[in-house]
């Protein structure tokens, strides 16, 4: 069912997301799968990667928080000029979770080539140079995520690499 068809929902419309990119309620007639069950080992270990994700974002300059297309999204910049740098896929058409962010040129052509099983081309954005980073094949290295991120957060706000932020530790299990 497309958007367009659902009726509007109080909490915030159709296809509303959590901004903790938790599962809440899916509304009446949604087409997406029903949210796994908070005990199961997989959605623990997604909750986890989705807050290290959270942490290193926002461990940047000029980041806002917004959810956009359902998803968690991480803005860089100042105000309405602020742009998109880090979108999470959270099985966006897919299996994966995941991450997309813009990379340098042939940065997404590179990575998808050496290791396919981690990144791939993004539909709607991949066309633009964005790579999608899985984070659900163990292990995550998260020095790399945080260079990418960085990376993409330079890209937008066209500052250039510069200094990274010091290593996000884990959140507290």
């Amino acid at each position: 069912m497309r958007s367009a068809d659902r009726p509007a929902q109080a909490d915030g419309g159709a296809g509303a997301a959590q901004a903790d990119g938790g599962a809440g309620p899916v509304p009446a007639g949604d087409d997406r799968p029903a949210p796994v069950p908070a005990g199961d080992a997989a959605a623990v270990g997604d909750a986890a990667a989705v807050q290290r994700l959270r942490a290193v974002c926002l461990a940047l300059p000029e980041v806002d928080e917004r959810v956009s297309h359902g998803e968690p999204t991480w803005f860089a910049g100042p105000g309405r000029r602020a742009r998109v740098f880090v979108m999470l896929a959270d099985h966006h058409h897919d299996d994966r979770l995941a991450f997309w962010c813009p990379a340098a040129a042939g940065a997404q052509e590179f990575l998808v080539a050496e290791e396919p099983e981690l990144f791939f081309r993004p539909p709607y954005v991949g066309h633009r140079g964005w790579v999608g980073v899985r984070l659900d094949v163990p292990p995550v290295d998260w020095e790399r995520v945080e260079d990418l991120v960085a990376d993409a957060h330079a890209l937008v706000t066209g500052r250039g690499a510069g200094p990274r932020p010091r290593s996000v530790d884990a959140p507290p299990s």
